[in-house]
């Protein structure tokens, strides 16, 4: 009895594709876009820590109309260690005639008793700064809330610059909030070591507030 003979397969055609190498080609493509964005997104964040690193060691004191301190931590009317060193960075600031007027900033958080405004404003005044030459703001939440209200403060007043004094990690993102405001600031960083960790806390504003702006930043 014969047999019959099976059928040879059809080929495929030249250049079709099997059915499983399209989801696999698809996923490749999806895998090497995101190790892109990744990449890229780490190429940003780590040029931008680099230039926070690199501003905080530069120093641009310089005759101004006023020097503006940025807040920090105080404790009961007792200024931080960190705010202590702006302030005194401040006060030989003032002394060597630098700027004939200083604005301290600076709200509080709950359950404080006071502002790290006025905490500054007592400090100062405690070592000699005449309470003419001291201008207090006492509502900012942080630090684009304090450059802003400083502007202000300064344009009211026909102040035309400034010297910001903060830490030295603070610089590159004070120069972006000053530019975004409108004042017209050059950084005068208190003596400092290098903190990792406030480096990177401000790497990761910079790169936002690059992107989003500082005062939407802010308002988040």
């Amino acid at each position: 009895m014969a047999v019959a003979a099976r059928p040879d397969p059809i080929p495929a055609e030249a250049g079709e594709a099997r059915p499983r190498s399209r989801p696999r080609r698809l996923l490749r493509r999806s895998a090497l876009a995101f190790g892109a964005v990744l990449g890229a997104v780490a190429l940003y964040l780590v040029t931008t820590f680099v230039q926070v690193v690199l501003a905080g060691r530069e120093d641009d004191t310089r005759q101004a109309g006023a020097i503006v301190v940025m807040g920090a931590a105080q404790y009961n009317g007792e200024p931080s260690g960190a705010l202590a060193g702006r302030l005194q960075h401040a006060l030989e600031l003032w002394e060597a005639g630098y700027a004939p007027v200083i604005v301290v900033t600076g709200g509080n958080q709950p359950g404080d008793v006071t502002t790290e405004g006025l905490a500054s404003f007592t400090y100062l005044r405690e070592r000699g700064v005449p309470e003419e030459a001291l201008l207090v703001e006492v509502d900012a939440a942080d630090t684009y809330e304090a450059v802003s209200a400083s502007e202000l403060i300064l344009r009211e007043r026909g102040i035309p610059d400034a010297l910001v004094v903060s830490d030295p990690y603070h610089n590159l993102r004070l120069r972006g909030i000053a530019r975004e405001v409108g004042l017209v600031a050059a950084m005068s960083p208190a003596p400092s070591s290098f903190d990792r960790n406030a480096s990177l806390r401000e790497t990761a504003a910079v790169a936002a507030g690059r992107i989003i702006g500082y005062r939407r930043l802010s308002q988040w």
